[in-house]
């Protein structure tokens, strides 16, 4: 196959997206340049710095600092085009249905102390058993796990937000930990799910060992579930008995098994079949509970043990979970949705790291020179709110797994598009011309005509040496 489709209702729906955006920008000429920078985002292919979005659109000869001012002067608001980014999402999630949301912190890369927010952090491109630090800016990316089709699901970035360091000294943002900006970030899509008439809609968030954090469950929305990856030796308790006697009743209750000890136990284990990325994985699981975190005794958890059954030899280490814990119709603790639900949200959780390898490696992330602290963060806000805009334009024309073939012989493409066949798919459209066309000819059936070729500028090389 040498064509690549030209879909009209990819771009259909990119702008669609793009005019529901329009309320965000207070002019329409800032809306406009928006609109060419998004476009722009998908023909660069090397750095994406501003220059480079505006040498692709062919601006090589006007001012470029009114595209600057879109980040510095604050006419690109990241929280308001967010809102815009989880509205639209509403219309594939029903009422009825969880929303659910994943959050992870990530680092871009500086090459100066100077730049708001910058700071020393281990660096994650050196080996593990010889961590180094580099200077960057530290984040945390609260995306949308699109609803599961096939086993596949993937991440939307909702909220880029700057989870700076002390040390770093940050001028025009405040500094703060990752499971604060967790907190900031559960608390919007909470208020946005209000106001959009969901309010009895429930939130469900996973999160991996760095969100099994003693602050972050204390301080939890109402109507939020949150689904972390915990330790093997946490400390839980069980929950108190009624006190009858005397005093101020107990917070806690004897202290429980750790989870290494839990999985330790051969005995208590049940099966559990999902299908992830179309394949049927069979896993091993424990469910007990509740018990209750020392500082944290209003907030029931379920512990959940997770083991793999697939192959023995390659099987690793099992993994403990903490969730919320709700109460039945029997007044009884119990997981608050089905196990097979929990463990399939919680393996799609990887789906933010692929978000973070795509936004760094493919789409530039933290490549546009800005240097004024509000444009240090917009710049790269901005980067995550067009990646956003991008996949979900691609999911309302193919879903998940229905995007055109590869066009080359030797492999048709994944199951689920990437990154790469969306953009692919964009320039097709945009540009008009998708034929491919062979640039290159063996060299044996022109040899005769190459050679004469060679020898005739060979020659006229001497010459002119000569002369």
């Amino acid at each position: 196959m040498t064509i690549i489709p030209e879909n009209e209702q990819l771009l259909k729906h990119l702008f669609d997206l793009l005019r529901a955006h329009r309320g965000v920008f207070k002019q329409e000429r800032v809306y406009q340049r928006a609109v060419g920078l998004v476009l722009a985002e998908v023909f660069v292919f090397a750095r994406h710095t501003v220059t480079q979005l505006l040498m692709s659109l062919g601006l090589t000869e006007q001012d470029w600092s009114a595209w600057y001012r879109l980040f510095s002067a604050g006419r690109f608001q990241a929280e308001r085009a967010s809102a815009v980014v989880l509205a639209e999402t509403l219309a594939h999630v029903a009422s009825d249905e969880v929303y659910v949301v994943a959050g992870d912190g990530t680092q871009t890369p500086r090459s100066s102390r100077k730049l708001e927010g910058s700071g020393w952090l281990p660096n994650l491109r050196t080996p593990k058993f010889r961590v180094g630090i580099h200077a960057a800016q530290r984040w945390f990316n609260g995306s949308w796990l699109m609803p599961a089709e096939e086993g596949y699901s993937r991440a939307v970035p909702l909220r880029w937000l700057p989870a700076f360091t002390d040390k770093s000294r940050p001028v025009a943002h405040e500094p703060q930990a990752e499971w604060q900006a967790a907190v900031v970030f559960l608390a919007w899509v909470r208020q946005q799910l209000d106001r959009a008439g969901r309010a009895a809609q429930t939130v469900l968030m996973v999160a991996d060992g760095h969100y099994d954090n003693l602050n972050l469950w204390r301080a939890l929305p109402a109507g939020v579930i949150l689904l972390a990856r915990s330790a093997k030796n946490r400390v839980l308790y069980e929950l108190p008995t009624p006190s009858t006697g005397r005093g101020r009743p107990s917070h806690y209750g004897p202290r429980a098994l750790t989870p290494e000890q839990l999985w330790q136990q051969r005995r208590g284990w049940q099966t559990v079949t999902l299908l992830v990325r179309r394949r049927v994985r069979h896993l091993q699981v424990k469910v007990r509970g509740p018990y209750l975190r020392q500082g944290a005794p209003d907030r029931p958890l379920m512990l959940i043990v997770v083991r793999g059954k697939d192959n023995p030899r390659t099987r690793r280490p099992p993994l403990p979970f903490l969730v919320n814990a709700a109460l039945n119709e029997h007044g009884q603790w119990v997981l608050p949705f089905p196990l097979e639900t929990l463990l399939f949200w919680a393996w799609q959780r990887w789906e933010v790291e692929v978000a973070h390898r795509e936004l760094k490696s493919n789409f530039g992330l933290g490549h546009k020179q800005c240097w004024n602290p509000v444009a240090a963060v917009t710049s790269v806000q901005w980067s995550a709110w067009v990646y956003a805009v991008l996949l979900l334009a691609g999911y309302r024309t193919w879903g998940l797994t229905h995007a055109p073939a590869v066009p080359t012989r030797w492999w048709p493409g994944a199951p689920r598009w990437s990154l790469n066949t969306l953009g692919r798919a964009y320039r097709a459209a945009l540009w008009g011309s998708h034929q491919f066309r062979p640039l290159w000819s063996p060299t044996p059936p022109d040899w005769a005509e190459k050679e004469a070729l060679l020898l005739a500028l060979r020659h006229a090389a001497f010459a002119s040496a000569r002369s």
